[in-house]
């Protein structure tokens, strides 16, 4: 695959720096090149000559379990606007939204809102089935200055924003504070991989029967996402650009890292379904999940629960940024944008991304609101979610362009992740077998519409 121009400006890869599923042929998904009922390019809007629609529709999967939470801030915007929205529970996780909000983009039953999860935003702007919301965004004086730079250069491509943060997250490395003490380890979580291994000697005589030091999950909008450290852990790369570079010896040591993890040293085993509901549980010493399931973690353990950054490898690691943002439909009225732009200033200012992030422990995506009087005392109430700040700060890294960039991509990955942690696979032969598949997906439904 050819390369192609950076997406992000000069500018938004500095702001990065400072601060620190669906396979197309194979399942069917839709295609990326299909003609979009709306068109993005659209003539510019006088937002000056528009009145804001009285009722609008959010599609949403309540991430974090936040249906409640998401009702009630619905309720607050009404009260103060006049502007009614519809929430609706529009798939049970970012792929089922996904898959509903494209079979939906040739009718008249798109929402005005909707969730665009880092795997998905793009390709809705490559149907023009999104709008960008920079000037709308400057019209409603929604200081987009304010949003934590690595969260918004997420969603930037030609110099535009196509989503606005949201429920955004990091991996973050959970360990049971109990079974550390019993296996007289330090209160912290390893630096590095091989620092777990070297606690695995320990932790093995402290777990219950059936469980390991590590417990991991995969599957598709998560197994690639998580294995992004691992890889990086080894100087690799899913890609440079849109040039895959899984053939290199860097990204094989890190899929021969993961092999040896479950096939080797024998200090990771894979859940059959949910790791951090073994985790909870106590059947696992430790685990890999999203800083937006803290606060289900805290709920369910009964035990004392540690955060730290993901473990490094032999060349440092990093942690990718996820999670979900929300996208304005490029389809619906101006009338339609400009409430949707409004309810989305609302919901990610600085008061409510803070009571958002202190119900669900997702990242307050508002510099202001990292250091708030009410973020802080969700600091001092649950330290481990400063861990998950500090990360996002210290360690936080832009993903690979082609897990989140390539249609089915991401499904591909975890489907090569998948045949070396439970075939035992080669990892050089899973990347060769899906190698050819990303490059179909490239060509057919990215490059030529780039």
């Amino acid at each position: 695959m050819s390369h192609r121009p950076a997406r992000r400006t000069r500018t938004a890869v500095a702001a990065l720096a400072a601060v620190s599923a669906l396979t197309l042929t194979a399942c069917a998904g839709p295609s990326v090149g299909a003609t979009a009922s709306g068109d993005a390019s659209a003539e510019a809007v006088d937002w000056s000559q528009v009145e804001p629609a009285k009722e609008i529709t959010w599609w949403s999967n309540h991430p974090g379990q936040s249906q409640e939470l998401e009702q009630q801030l619905i309720d607050d915007f009404t009260a103060e606007s006049g502007i009614e929205v519809d929430l609706v529970t529009a798939g049970a996780d970012y792929d089922e939204v996904a898959q509903r909000f494209q079979a939906a983009s040739q009718t008249d039953e798109l929402p005005d809102v909707v969730i665009a999860s880092d795997v998905w935003w793009f390709r809705y702007h490559l149907n023009d089935q999104i709008m960008p919301v920079d000037d709308v965004m400057e019209f409603l004086d929604a200081d987009a200055d304010d949003f934590q730079p690595a969260l918004y250069a997420d969603y930037e491509y030609d110099d535009q924003h196509w989503a606005v943060p949201y429920a955004r997250s990091t991996p973050l490395f959970y360990y049971n504070k109990d079974l550390w003490t019993k296996a007289g380890l330090p209160d912290r979580g390893p630096e590095t991989w091989d620092e777990l291994v070297d606690w695995d000697a320990k932790l093995k005589g402290e777990v219950p029967d059936g469980g390991s030091t590590l417990g991991l999950s995969t599957g598709p909008s998560w197994g690639a996402w998580w294995f992004e450290n691992m890889i990086w852990g080894q100087d690799g790369a899913y890609s440079d650009g849109f040039d895959l570079t899984l053939d290199t010896p860097e990204a094989v040591a890190g899929g021969e890292f993961v092999r040896d993890l479950f096939h080797g040293s024998g200090v990771a085993t894979l859940s059959a379904d949910d790791a951090m509901a073994d985790f909870s549980s106590g059947l696992i010493a430790s685990t890999i999940g999203s800083t937006g399931s803290l606060k289900g973690a805290l709920d369910a353990a009964s035990f004392e629960v540690g955060t730290a950054y993901l473990p490094d490898g032999p060349q440092g690691g990093g942690t990718p940024t996820g999670g979900t943002g929300l996208a304005i439909p490029s389809s619906r009225t101006p009338e339609q944008q400009l409430a949707a732009a409004m309810f989305l200033e609302f919901l990610t200012d600085t008061e409510n991304t803070a009571t958002f992030s202190q119900a669900t422990g997702y990242m307050p995506v508002r510099t202001s609101a990292v250091e708030s009087d009410a973020m802080k005392q969700t600091y001092e109430q649950t330290p481990q979610f400063r861990t998950a700040v500090d990360q996002l700060a210290d360690k936080a890294r832009v993903q690979d362009d082609v897990r989140v960039f390539v249609p089915g991509a991401d499904a591909l990955l975890n489907e090569a992740l998948e045949q070396i942690v439970i075939e035992d696979a080669d990892p050089r032969t899973a990347f060769e077998a899906i190698t050819p598949r990303i490059e179909k997906a490239y060509e057919e439904n990215v490059e030529p519409y780039l």
